[in-house]
């Protein structure tokens, strides 16, 4: 029998990588490269970061049903239930949540709006119009909550997010879930193939968020163990306190996250995770980076989110990266870990991450841009930057995540409602006194004079170094407090939403707000995302600060790659400042923010930027550039 090459090559290429999977660790390993933390293509992209269930609704036949929910929180499949209107009032109970007498949080946690992978693939254009470069999925795997980090399976995507919900079902009840060679491929499973190649065909990568320190209470090893107790071939994935019994009186108890039984944390020890446990997370990690599996992984994901990655070891990591640079060098590794920049060290030092999510950003920012008093200096802003970037490799930062909000903080146009409330250098202040359940924190819409704040730290953020992340809707206006007010369904110019006449406690509003797509706010993200993309130097340029005043709260800095400069001039002051700075003989500049050509008159440069905004200046053929700063009036 002929056996075709290609064939050939696939079989020698299946048998080598289960090969790595089953013996990882023995006497295996890949060397890193010198630069190992770099990533081509990450520091040049725009993030944008995607809460599914809530992003659009693609595909209404394939709504989730009340029994969907069956295994999270709050665990009581009670009727009246419908998929909640995704024009409605966030805070208003909708007439079937008043029938069960519970409260708002309540009937919130139960809420399905119907947002689907068909609804991300409806919306490649628009965010490829808005200048994205790169999409970060929240959790998309089997899941019966709106969150999805409560995982049943992660070798399949969730049913209700495809096309045939109840097919898809009925083909993973007949698997061996921690078998490879018994899965298959769902509608679903499939229909996200579909999004990876129509991302990929707009020159945008994608990653998804992998949830590996715990499970949900629907997960398929867990509920062996819960029925077959010490029996279960999955023993030893968790962290058992106690079994059931009646001869001894104890009852079946175990670890969950943050002691949330919804959540089983799975169990490690020095050397890592269960080894179980272990080699089904390499198995789903080779399935989506490499859904063929012929070695050619340019049809499967282009790196990962780690959630709560400082719940799980070290060891484990390091294995795991290994594996990841092995499937697909130029992937992309991304880790949730909230600390001080020196706790965040061990993480960046290239055999475990490429980048955090870059909170300490967001922190700083925050109380920079948003504080009114008791905010941080130009000088102590500076500092904080300065430290945070000393901590790391040039490479790592300019990979960082930078963001301003995500699904778990408050909206940045919310904080900026808010301020004087919250201490942002405090991340306890940051994330308890941000939720609508205080009762000081406001939930009205901004003005357009907080909208101009946000404007301001969108400009920052796109020209220091790093990769900005906007959090969906940001960029529209939305608003919100923190989980889960930050988690509203995205606003889109072809529907019509209701105004926001509720408070939380189902109390009306004095004045009701209007909601809808921000216009002038989204051209703004449009017209600064296009600048940074247009620009080499504020992708990969050096950074060098000119100037710190904190009288006139300006902030000024350059961006320089191969001889092509950028500066950049934020005036954090509510009074308009004019800047002058010797910049050399030669030759022009213009800001390109503003769309004004600059005066260059003796080497010196005059630049007015109004309060509260910012000037991006473009020096053409420049010369000794940036040498002093003069003065500001």
């Amino acid at each position: 029998m002929n056996v075709p090459y290609s064939f050939f090559r696939k079989i020698c290429l299946r048998i080598s990588t289960v090969f790595i999977l089953l013996f990882w660790g023995i006497n295996i390993s890949f060397a890193s490269s010198p630069d190992s933390t770099s990533v081509g293509w990450t520091e040049k992209i725009v993030w944008y970061q995607i809460f599914p269930e809530r992003f659009r609704n693609g595909d209404i036949t394939n709504d989730p049903e009340l029994p969907d929910q069956q295994g999270c929180w709050p665990h009581e499949l009670l009727e009246p239930w419908q998929i909640h209107p995704w024009e409605s009032d966030w805070y208003e109970l909708q007439t079937y949540e008043k029938e069960n007498k519970k409260d708002l949080w309540y009937n919130i946690t139960r809420r399905r709006y119907g947002g689907d992978i068909q609804g991300i693939i409806d919306k490649l254009d628009y965010l490829k119009d808005l200048g994205i470069g790169a999409i970060y999925l929240n959790p998309i795997f089997v899941s019966p909550s709106h969150h999805k980090y409560d995982i049943a399976y992660y070798h399949h995507i969730e049913p209700t997010f495809g096309p045939n919900p109840n097919g898809d079902k009925m083909l993973i009840k007949m698997e061996i879930p921690n078998n490879p060679a018994s899965w298959v491929w769902t509608a679903a499973d499939i229909l996200v193939l579909k999004l990876i190649d129509e991302v990929h065909e707009r020159g945008m990568k994608v990653i998804f968020d992998g949830v590996f320190n715990h499970v949900g209470y629907n997960n398929f090893a867990f509920k062996d163990v819960m029925g077959k107790q010490k029996n279960s071939e999955f023993k030893d994935w968790f962290t058992i306190n106690s079994w059931e019994d009646t001869v001894t009186g104890t009852h079946f108890d175990y670890e969950g996250w943050w002691g949330v039984k919804d959540m089983p944390e799975l169990r490690e020890d020095s050397t890592g995770m269960n080894e179980g446990a272990e080699k089904y997370i390499f198995d789903i990690t080779q399935r989506w980076m490499d859904p063929d599996n012929d070695g050619d992984p340019s049809d499967g994901i282009d790196g990962w989110r780690l959630d709560v990655a400082f719940c799980v070891g070290h060891p484990f990591w390091k294995k795991w990266r290994e594996l990841v640079k092995f499937i697909n060098p130029d992937s992309y590794l991304t880790a949730e870990v909230i600390e001080s920049p020196e706790k965040l060290i061990p993480y960046l030092e290239g055999n475990e991450f490429d980048a955090v999510m870059n909170y300490n950003f967001t922190f700083y920012c925050s109380s920079f841009f948003i504080t009114e008093r008791g905010g941080v200096s130009v000088s102590h802003f500076d500092y904080l930057l300065n430290d945070l970037r000393a901590n790391f490799s040039e490479k790592v930062n300019l990979q960082m995540q930078n963001l301003l909000g995500s699904h778990d903080t408050d909206r940045p146009s919310s904080r900026i409602v808010n301020r004087g409330l919250i201490n942002y250098l405090d991340k306890d202040s940051f994330f308890d006194k941000s939720s609508a359940q205080n009762q000081k924190y406001k939930n009205r819409k901004p003005n357009n004079e907080e909208y101009k704040i946000l404007k301001l730290m969108s400009i920052f953020q796109m020209t220091y170094p790093g990769a900005p992340m906007i959090y969906y809707g940001d960029e529209v206006g939305m608003w919100g407090a923190k989980d889960p007010g930050c988690r509203k369904p995205m606003l889109w110019e072809d529907l019509i939403y209701d105004d926001e006449k509720y408070l939380p406690k189902n109390l009306k509003r004095k004045k009701s707000d209007k909601v809808e797509v921000n216009k002038d706010l989204l051209n703004h993200y449009k017209k600064i995302i296009n600048i940074r993309n247009s620009n080499p130097e504020l992708q990969s340029g050096n950074f060098k600060v000119l100037l710190i005043n904190d009288k006139n709260r300006i902030y000024a800095f350059s961006r320089t790659l191969n001889n092509e400069s950028i500066i950049v001039v934020i005036n954090n002051d509510v009074n308009n400042h004019n800047i002058k700075l010797n910049i050399g003989a030669k030759k022009s500049a213009k800001d390109i923010l503003n769309n004004k050509d600059l005066n260059i008159k003796n080497e010196l440069i005059s630049i007015p930027v109004n309060g509260k905004w910012a000037a991006i200046i473009k020096i053409e053929n420049k010369e000794d550039s940036h040498k002093q700063v003069l003065r500001v009036n």
